[in-house]
């Protein structure tokens, strides 16, 4: 099942814009999953199962490695136009 993710991460320290940018390139190279990034957040498409694999191993690395952050998620069944070019 095709599954679309959207995430932001609110890291709870001063550098938060380096553990933003660390956070993205943890869900960067992994095939088949389709990542974009804005201002606010970053949309992730998928296989369902892959998805939920990768967000756990990233949110998993992120709080070993700084300690305490908030994650936000919009979980939305099925594809959606990442180019939005529609």
């Amino acid at each position: 099942m095709e599954t679309a993710i959207e995430i932001s991460l609110y890291p709870l320290q001063d550098n938060y814009i380096e553990v933003i940018r660390w956070f993205i390139r943890q869900l960067d190279g992994q095939p088949g999953i389709r990542r974009q990034t804005n201002g606010m957040s970053t949309q992730l498409q998928g296989p369902h199962d892959q998805l939920f694999k990768l967000l756990a191993d990233a949110t998993a690395s992120a709080h070993r490695e700084f300690g305490r952050a908030v994650f936000v998620c919009k979980i939305i069944p099925g594809g959606v136009n990442l180019d939005h070019s529609e």
